[in-house]
């Protein structure tokens, strides 16, 4: 469905994140309680300040999870398309000409709404914290948040308001209807100061499990330095807004400190640090692990580990995690011939981490499965990301709905038994080998001789069905062995945001605009070697001992290249909400996105066709939301010249 929009009004008030904490619990993690608003007078007290610190990380669950923002971010970039069951939010972001990306479609909206009041929060407790009594490192905090909320805001809408009704930068209590946006140079001189003031004066070790240190700072300090280096040089000339003159000649200076403060956080690790495998960053059994530096938190405590009550289970509405329903096809379609001469399903909806709730809504597409993709048949022998970032063979689990059904019939009449493979995705070289003829003519499933399972190769990869991304699934321990009574719920999983590694990354960019190819094949290789190793097989379930890490770095080439960084991006962070900020900070979306390849809509749709999107320059900033301009006590001629140029009705 469409999804209404809502009014913004630029600091209209006191923000209301309805959670408080007290800081004297013999907990370790953050202790929220529920609150209806925070009145202005509350953050002139300790608890207040306390309370509003709580709510600067409990903001996060409104865009992190959500899935119409992880639709913001990946829809329309090289890694995802729609997906057959998709609606307008989904279409409009692929700008394939199935739909139209306006002031109402667009679904920045989610950050434009949240953004803005945890700013006004962070301002407030700024402002008011060393009166209270809070010490400099607990205000450390809510610099950071505040850097960290106009970081995202300036990449994605261009220069935005420094002002929200009381002064740059100040806590705002009252109903302002008018707003001027700052200039890009004016938003990121804020966000310098701020993330520095956090590096300055936040501990190296987080007070609490999952709050914000000293390099965590260091990170989102050295990204911006990146990202801002990139607009200072603007290699492919695209326009900005509101109009203003950028200086070429400091790019280098910002990417010189971009290195130098991703190096400083790698260099002084404190509590983080990679983990032995990409397997063990991504399993929820592993969750908060020390690679992950930033999360939007979540529990199975319903009431108070998804924002406060009244939110249900499964409403597909912040401050839920339903960010993996999206990417998720509908696997339980598939249907067997049980030892009975039933009919079953053979793969029921189940709340693990491989399957999940199905949406359908985002499909990877096809291109990066195949020859020159980043998960080429090459990379796909020796690199374990692939592995543990895809759902690619599927077990079965009627035994755990209560059926006593001892097998069913699978490939070539052979028999599939519980927990089991009954289908998988196999790589393109395998293609010749299948015979798609007669073996499931409604899902449109292959047979290669002597299998039992079903399979489809990856270059036959549809808007129906497609590998599913294992990293974002939902994992409970109330199943009781079960399927799980909460399966089509949100997922109790926090929602990683930031990690150790991608300081490897941003230092690995950065120093190849500064031409250091021999620093930034280092960096690079760290991750590549990781890679390299495997001690569980997520696919098969079972532990394994593989060492590539040779076979790894003989394949990374000589020369790193901004593609190459890029590739290594989408390999480590693929389908989390990083790409489409990745394209836009490196001015390569239009040029690796506009062409690409998918099967239709239908089940046995398996010949790619071609599409092409039009991305225009102006794109590369998202639309203001209507709603705030429709909020908004202007001229019409002032709210047009409000709005970003491309976007003007």
């Amino acid at each position: 469905m469409k999804t209404k929009n809502i009014k913004y009004i630029l600091a209209a008030g006191l923000l209301c994140c309805g959670l408080s904490t007290t800081f004297t619990s013999c907990s370790d993690i953050l202790d929220e309680q529920p609150r209806s608003q925070f009145d202005p007078t509350f953050f002139t007290t300790k608890t207040g300040i306390e309370g509003g610190l709580t709510s600067l990380y409990a903001h996060l669950r409104y865009f992190y999870g959500n899935g119409y923002w992880l639709n913001h971010c990946e829809t329309g970039t090289d890694e995802y398309t729609y997906a057959q069951s998709a609606d307008g939010n989904f279409k409009d972001a692929d700008l394939s000409g199935v739909g139209s990306l306006t002031s109402t479609s667009s679904r920045s909206d989610i950050l434009w709404g949240t953004a803005f009041a945890n700013i006004n929060t962070a301002s407030g407790i700024i402002e008011n914290g060393a009166a209270a009594g809070i010490s400099d490192a607990l205000l450390a905090e809510a610099y950071f948040f505040r850097a960290f909320d106009y970081f995202l805001l300036v990449q994605t809408f261009g220069g935005v308001p420094l002002d929200l009704g009381a002064g740059d930068l100040k806590f705002n209590t009252s109903t302002i209807r008018t707003s001027k946006r700052n200039t890009v140079p004016e938003v990121y001189a804020a966000i310098f100061a701020d993330l520095e003031k956090a590096v300055a004066d936040l501990p190296d070790n987080p007070r609490l499990t999952g709050t914000a240190t000293k390099n965590l700072a260091r990170l989102f300090l050295s990204k911006a330095y990146l990202t801002y280096a990139w607009w200072l040089e603007n290699p492919k000339q695209i326009p900005t807004y509101p109009e203003c003159t950028r200086d070429a000649g400091q790019a280098n200076s910002y990417f010189q400190k971009a290195y130098q403060t991703a190096m400083e956080a790698i260099n002084n690790p404190g509590p983080y640090g990679l983990q032995p495998t990409f397997y063990d960053v991504n399993v929820a059994t592993n969750d908060r692990n020390s690679e992950i530096m930033l999360y939007a938190d979540h529990d199975e405590n319903e009431k108070f580990g998804n924002g406060g009550a009244g939110y249900g289970w499964g409403s597909g509405g912040s401050p839920e995690n339903f960010a993996y329903w999206m990417e998720t096809w509908n696997y339980t379609e598939m249907t067997a011939k049980a030892a009975s001469g039933a009919t079953i399903n053979p793969i029921q909806r189940e709340a693990v981490q491989a399957l999940g709730r199905p949406w359908t809504r985002m499909a990877p597409i096809a291109d990066n499965f195949m020859k020159g993709g980043v998960w080429e048949d090459d990379v796909k022998a020796i690199d374990s990301r692939y592995d543990a970032t895809f759902t690619l063979r599927y077990h079965t689990n009627w035994q755990k709905a209560g059926s006593n059904e001892p097998y069913v019939f699978g490939a070539n009449g052979m028999q599939v038994l519980p927990n089991e493979v009954y289908f998988s995705w196999v790589p393109e070289s395998e293609d010749g080998n299948i015979n798609y003829t007669g073996a499931d003519g409604r899902l449109g499933f292959g047979e290669i001789p002597g299998r039992p399972d079903f399979v489809v190769a990856v270059n036959h990869i549809s808007r129906k069905k497609y590998p599913i991304n294992w990293k974002l699934g939902i994992y409970r321990t109330d199943n009781a062995g079960g399927l799980g009574s909460k399966v089509n719920g949100g997922s109790p999983r926090p929602y990683n945001i930031a990690k150790f590694s991608e300081l490897y990354l941003i230092a690995a960019e950065a120093a190849v605009k500064l031409g250091n190819n021999v620093e930034a094949k280092r960096l690079v290789d760290v991750l590549r070697a990781r890679a390299g190793k495997q001690t569980f097989s997520q696919n098969d379930n079972v532990a394994v001992s593989v060492d590539h890490t040779a076979e790894m770095l003989a394949a990374t080439p000589a020369v790193i290249t901004i593609d190459y960084i890029l590739d290594e991006r989408s390999r480590e962070f693929w389908g989390e909400g990083y790409r489409w900020f990745d394209l836009v900070r490196t001015q390569k979306w239009a040029e690796r996105s506009t062409v690409y390849h998918i099967a239709g809509d239908g089940y046995t749709d398996k010949d790619l066709k071609e599409f092409k999107r039009d991305i225009p320059a102006g794109y590369y900033i998202r639309p203001i939301p209507q709603g705030q301009l429709d909020g908004m006590e202007m001229s019409d001629e002032e709210k047009a010249a409000y709005q970003n140029p491309a976007y003007r009705n």
